[in-house]
């Protein structure tokens, strides 16, 4: 089971030649597919503040998401726990969420930040 990171996310929607081999059979086979809600909110807050360009609203993004048979994962109090107990390798806040996510749920992240694979996670290289 997979959970795709926000990088991962928006080149799957926006720029898919820019994933890796396996990045791309991963999410065009597997069954079990996920993104956080973290995500979704992450995308948001960037378009807002003009740091990402791309014309679809959070809702046509869940839209396609869906069509694809990927699963929005909502935030549990246990995941918010768990950030807490991250070393403080990663400062940004949706990244630590997506990590605790992962770890909580044994999720395997689709990624091309550098700094996540140094958490005890699971990874694979978007890029």
């Amino acid at each position: 089971m997979y959970l795709l990171d926000t990088n991962a996310l928006i080149y799957m929607l926006c720029s898919p030649k820019t994933l890796s081999k396996k990045a791309e059979e991963i999410i065009l086979s597997e069954k079990e597919m996920y993104v956080s809600v973290v995500s979704l909110w992450e995308i948001a807050i960037k378009q807002f503040i003009g740091k990402l360009k791309i014309s679809s609203t959070i809702e046509e993004i869940e839209s396609l998401c869906s069509n694809r048979n990927i699963s929005i994962l909502q935030i549990k109090s246990a995941e918010l726990e768990e950030t807490k107990k991250l070393p403080p390798i990663h400062k940004d806040p949706f990244d630590r969420l997506i990590i605790s996510q992962a770890k909580k749920n044994n999720l395997t992240i689709i990624t091309a930040d550098a700094t996540i694979p140094k958490y005890d996670v699971k990874t694979v290289s978007a890029q």
